[in-house]
């Protein structure tokens, strides 16, 4: 069983930068077409995908936030990891690392639409 768990900051003061990282545990993230995700959700909003990494490390993201966003991984630890740049208020969300499998990456705000997820971290962006 895939197991994901988030970590980082939970308070994070507007302009700076914030990293989260995801521990995966019951494969390797670099098996062939499985993809990882980082997804949020705003208070009172629906989810929104931020970007993903493909197994061959390539990564992809939402337009919006490309410019701020940042995925990487370290497959020694067997985790990957958000950076985002430039914070505003706007950013304060519960983020989520997920697992979609059988494809190279998968662009969905759709919780449920991944095979396994964490349960998510609260970062809150506030002088």
């Amino acid at each position: 069983q895939v197991q994901l768990q988030e970590s980082g900051p939970g308070l994070v003061k507007p302009s700076q930068m914030f990293s989260l990282t995801c521990a995966v545990s019951g494969t390797p993230i670099t098996r062939t077409y499985y993809a990882w995700i980082w997804i949020r959700q705003p208070p009172g909003k629906g989810p929104e995908w931020i970007g993903a990494i493909a197994y061959d490390g390539s990564s992809y993201y939402n337009p919006s936030l490309k410019s701020r966003a940042s995925i990487s991984r370290d497959t020694s630890k067997n985790q990957f990891s958000l950076q985002l740049r430039s914070v505003a208020p706007d950013d304060t969300a519960v983020y989520y690392c997920a697992l979609k499998k059988g494809v190279y990456y998968h662009e969905s705000p759709d919780l449920n639409s991944y095979d396994s997820r964490g349960q998510g971290i609260q970062v809150t962006v506030s002088s």
